[in-house]
């Protein structure tokens, strides 16, 4: 049983990760402005950060500890290789991020997220996915996660009357659905590999590639992006941003489960929506008084979910709720 100190620590750890996905968005919108293209900003995003974990990694005594356990793993069967994919959900929300972004604002896009992200981990938890195995849906849970959704409709309603606006939220929403599965499955990985940045690896991997290929149809289909690579440094940090909240996600998903992981990191995407919209406003932002009343009951919805109920069990090495045997983790490839 895990301890409450540990998950309320997750939680707030995860509640800052979620200040920088929001940072992360407005980054990435403004490349994929400059660049005119949103699918050429998620690659130079995740392909940057690619870069620094293909250095990082093998340059520490524990990252190679964490690859040659991730291949005695998938070798063994204790981790299967669909779980690795993680990263393309991780693509699809940098790429929406670039595409949606300049016309919607951080608060819109983060609105669309959610919704996804709430009623996905719920079933994503049921589902027993994610290295904490089976959790209930219990009635805390799902009050926070529909307390969640009431927050940010609260807080950018005023925008959600805009068919256009509606129209192009839809990808926000699905990369929504996805984050939930993504945290899930990069869960499994950081417990087979014993490294967050191992996990993290294969998640910029496999969402470089995933990004790679649909830059690829789109420049045949569409010719090269009419846009040039801006000179602020500042707009290619999004790479190594993603590598931390990443890195947490994967490592704070065994204390919380992806739910409370969900909330709290939404928690902190909007309260860091309404800062970026406040201090770096753009033509699709409109802060205002309902916005903070939606943040402040985002954050009321995180504490009902963290605090109303206990943890889920412990998975075993073959992913299944219940005791997990006692044998060290890299001899028996524990997804755990």
């Amino acid at each position: 049983m895990l301890s409450a100190g540990r998950r309320i620590a997750g939680v707030g750890l995860a509640t800052a990760s979620g200040v920088l996905v929001a940072l992360q968005s407005r980054i990435n919108g403004e490349l994929g402005v400059r660049l005119a293209d949103g699918i050429a900003a998620a690659v130079v995003s995740f392909g940057s950060g690619l870069l620094i974990l293909l250095v990082l990694v093998p340059a520490t005594p524990g990252g190679r500890r964490g690859l040659a356990a991730l291949r005695g793993a998938l070798r063994g069967g204790a981790l299967r290789p669909w779980q690795c994919l993680g990263g393309v959900c991780g693509a699809l929300l940098v790429a929406t991020q670039g595409l949606t972004i300049g016309a919607l604002g951080v608060a819109v896009f983060t609105v669309a997220v959610v919704a996804g992200q709430s009623g996905s981990s719920l079933l994503v938890d049921r589902a027993g996915l994610g290295p904490t195995g089976r959790q209930p849906v219990t009635p805390n849970r799902l009050a926070g996660a529909v307390l969640t959704v009431l927050a940010v409709l609260l807080a950018v309603g005023d925008r959600l009357g805009d068919p256009g606006a509606l129209a192009l939220a839809l990808l926000p929403l699905a990369a929504g659905v996805g984050i939930a599965w993504q945290q899930a499955v990069n869960g499994r990985v950081r417990a087979a590999a014993g490294s967050a940045v191992t996990a993290t690896l294969v998640n910029f991997t496999v969402g470089t590639v995933a990004l790679l290929a649909t830059f690829a149809v789109e420049v045949a289909v569409r010719g090269r992006p009419a846009g040039g690579l801006p000179g602020e440094p500042w707009l290619y940090l999004g790479g190594p941003i993603g590598i931390v909240f990443i890195a947490l996600a994967a490592a704070l998903v065994r204390f919380t489960g992806v739910l409370l992981l969900g909330l709290a990191t939404i928690a902190g995407q909007i309260v860091g929506a309404v800062l970026m919209d406040v201090v770096l406003p753009t033509e699709a932002s409109h802060p205002g008084v309902w916005t903070l009343l939606g943040a402040a009951l985002t954050l009321v919805a995180v504490l009902v979910a963290a605090f109303g109920g206990k943890a889920g069990p412990p998975v075993n090495a073959s992913g299944r709720g219940g005791a997990p045997s006692q044998q060290p983790a890299r001899s028996r490839g524990t997804t755990a």
